[in-house]
């Protein structure tokens, strides 16, 4: 049950991550130029190709070096999906200051090559939207309030993910 929950979910962030696209005029990923040279070269669009080990090495590189450790509670991606999303959440607890390591830890993943597209707030809260690749990172900070959530969630937005995330969304009737 825990896992179809977490496949729920992330069914829902790729949802989210798929629409918040070419809205309004701000999509600033794709291949522009600009983009890429901002970034030394690994822009939004360009060709490397990451997968879930790379994204979670820079992220838990990022994250720890600006202060978080991991929150060893947190959701295991299922294994069909493993490849293609990466969930890593902050224990704000520990954190001498959850906000400025967030800040601290976005960063340093747009010094990476991850190309922020978006940003809100809202009640203290703050989420912001990278694109590396063909990656869509969902950087969220709620540690305003009493409850110190701070997370990152990653997926591949190509073909093959999508189709895996979605047979991994498929509930079998139980017999």
């Amino acid at each position: 049950m825990r896992k179809a929950k977490w496949v729920a979910a992330a069914a829902g962030v790729v949802l989210l991550v798929a629409g918040c696209g070419g809205e309004g005029g701000s999509d600033k990923g794709g291949s522009s130029s600009a983009g890429s040279a901002a970034t030394g070269g690994s822009g939004g669009g360009g060709g490397e190709r990451l997968d879930g080990a790379a994204v979670t090495k820079e992220l838990t590189d990022a994250a720890t070096g600006a202060g978080f450790t991991q929150d060893a509670s947190g959701e295991q991606i299922p294994a069909e999906a493993k490849d293609c999303m990466v969930s890593w959440t902050a224990d704000g607890e520990k954190a001498k200051d959850p906000a400025k390591s967030y800040t601290d830890t976005v960063a340093t993943l747009t010094k990476g090559g991850w190309t922020e597209e978006r940003s809100s707030g809202q009640g203290g809260s703050v989420i912001k939207s990278l694109k590396k690749s063909s990656w869509q990172l969902q950087a969220s900070n709620h540690s305003a309030g009493p409850l110190k959530l701070v997370m990152f969630v990653a997926v591949d937005g190509g073909p093959e993910c999508a189709a895996a995330i979605a047979g991994a969304n498929k509930v079998t009737p139980s017999s």
